[in-house]
């Protein structure tokens, strides 16, 4: 009989206290070797125990790519790892449509 576990993600806030813009990582609602998981596959950033708060957006993302489109989460990393390009180039274009209207 094969084993199947399955992953869920929670929204909750979480305060960061002992580094700035870091998160423990026992204040979010993931199993913690799920953490080391995705810190392992190079998803996010997993120091002493601790989250770069800007990364957990990132975790959510890669759960909610794995629960709606059932991506694997190697492929949830390449399509996160897509859209935040495809932000950087649309502002980089917002930025250079603003720069050819105040040069007008």
């Amino acid at each position: 009989m094969v084993k199947r576990y399955w992953m869920q993600a929670r929204r909750q806030s979480v305060t960061v206290r002992s580094r700035p813009a870091w998160v423990s990582a026992a204040e979010l609602d993931y199993h913690p070797d799920l953490l080391t998981a995705l810190a392992d596959l190079g998803v996010i950033d997993l120091e002493d125990g601790f989250v770069p708060a800007k990364q957990i957006s990132r975790i959510e993302g890669v759960f909610r790519l794995r629960r709606f489109l059932g991506v694997n989460v190697c492929g949830a990393a390449v399509i996160l790892d897509l859209l935040e390009r495809l932000d950087e180039l649309q502002e980089k274009v917002r930025s250079l449509e603003r720069e050819k209207r105040e040069g007008q």
